[in-house]
């Protein structure tokens, strides 16, 4: 038997109040992300999501075509959600400020090099690792959902446009070569310990993680 949906309101004409549909939206997207984590990614069924959304499934594929499309809505969310403040700077062009110095290149680094280590080792970023690290190999979709997302491309958008503004005598090239290195220097090591792989970093630890990897970029660079 399928689920009732409960939509908060209704419009005059029957159709859900669009901020209604986006809370069934949203309402489907925690019961996925509820039953990967509980389950796996290949045992969750879009039955099992639509039941503890409580919805019909007829509801459901109004909103997500497949599996894979709602994989993808999920990822994207979690992606969106750790995002650091200043990865929305990296859709806009740069307003090319006047120069700060390298101080200011070591401040901005430094804060987005802090908000995104916390974004990696936040709980649901860690269960969606685990989950990508555990099931991909057997359901692509799962690859292909963070890649879509665009999570790291965009990180390593908004690392290129700090770097050029502040070092414009820096190549494009080796702007990205030092955004993509400094993202792995940041954020591989304390995850893994975050996982288990040996203890996990104190917030002290990741300070001063922080700014060891701001430093070892910077001198790098010649900075």
């Amino acid at each position: 038997m399928q689920a009732a949906d409960t939509a908060p309101a209704v419009s005059r004409g029957g159709r859900p109040s669009r901020e209604a549909a986006a809370q069934l939206g949203e309402r489907i997207l925690d019961a996925a992300m509820e039953l990967m984590l509980e389950q796996g990614y290949g045992a969750t069924s879009i039955e099992a999501v639509a039941a503890r959304a409580g919805v019909s499934k007829r509801t459901f594929y109004h909103r997500f075509a497949d599996k894979a499309a709602l994989v993808q809505a999920v990822v994207a969310r979690v992606v969106e959600r750790a995002r650091p403040p200043l990865a929305a700077r990296a859709s806009t062009p740069p307003q090319a400020p006047a120069p700060e110095g390298l101080e200011g290149l070591r401040r901005s680094l430094h804060d987005f090099g802090t908000h995104t280590l916390r974004a990696a080792l936040s709980p649901q970023v860690l269960a969606l690792y685990r989950l990508i690290i555990g099931e991909s190999h057997r359901f692509p979709d799962l690859l292909r959902a963070v890649a879509l997302s665009g999570g790291r491309a965009q990180a390593v958008r908004t690392l290129v446009d700090t770097l050029c503004r502040q070092l414009p005598q820096l190549p494009p090239a080796q702007a990205e070569f030092a955004a993509q290195q400094f993202l792995q220097m940041l954020v591989s090591l304390p995850q893994l310990r975050a996982m288990g792989i040996g203890d996990a970093m104190s917030e002290p630890d990741c300070e001063l993680w922080v700014t060891q990897t701001v430093d070892l970029l910077l001198n790098g660079l010649g900075g």
